[in-house]
């Protein structure tokens, strides 16, 4: 697990150590020491331990200007034992939306798990983001973790799917990734619009 390190292609466009308002600024990483871990198994030192002892993440870009980051995540996400989105919200997301964030796109093809407990930290993330018109996407979350997720309800929250695949996405640029979600987003919300009860 330690070989699986967060996209480093974006290096040149984005630091969320380098960046006053991420919740990362000035941290220090090693490139050669390892020490955070899920179990028994040591994770790349570039991974951002944000409270869970079995999910990370990396912000691999943030645009003030447009209101949106792109955040990859590592490990088993646990909201049944340790209550990983409640981490997640008052560590992470709580902060950028305070900053001007109000479009989140999650990469997930490295989260191994989802264990459900209730959905009040997914439904008020949501709700922040209603008058900025925003929204949660998941990409590229692997098969049996979506439907985990939608087994939970979370997908009344967070955008989730096949159509939501990109496979491709390291060889983007990070406000290509950006354009393709937002398309996909504003073509599901036509969509809900059209079958929409009058």
């Amino acid at each position: 697990m330690h070989h699986i390190e967060p996209c480093f292609t974006w290096r040149d466009y984005y630091r969320a150590e380098d960046d006053l308002n991420s919740p990362f600024f000035n941290r220090e990483y090693s490139e050669f020491t390892l020490s955070n871990r899920i179990y028994d198994r040591y994770i790349h030192p570039q991974w951002d331990d944000f409270g869970s002892p079995t999910l990370y993440l990396k912000i691999l870009y943030t645009d003030y200007v447009k209101g949106f980051t792109i955040i990859e995540f590592l490990g088993e996400w646990n909201d049944c034992i340790n209550n990983d989105i409640m981490f997640l919200w008052e560590e992470i997301i709580k902060s950028l939306i305070s900053k001007g964030i109000f479009r989140f796109i999650l990469l997930g093809e490295n989260v191994l798990n989802f264990h459900y407990s209730d959905d009040s930290y997914y439904e008020a993330w949501k709700e922040e983001l209603v008058e900025e018109d925003g929204w949660i996407v998941a990409l590229n979350f692997r098969k049996h973790v979506i439907e985990e997720m939608q087994i939970a309800g979370i997908d009344k929250y967070i955008f989730m799917g096949d159509h939501w695949e990109l496979p491709l996405w390291r060889t983007l640029e990070p406000v290509h990734v950006f354009l393709h979600v937002e398309s996909s987003w504003l073509k599901v919300l036509g969509m809900a619009k059209k079958i929409k009860p009058a």
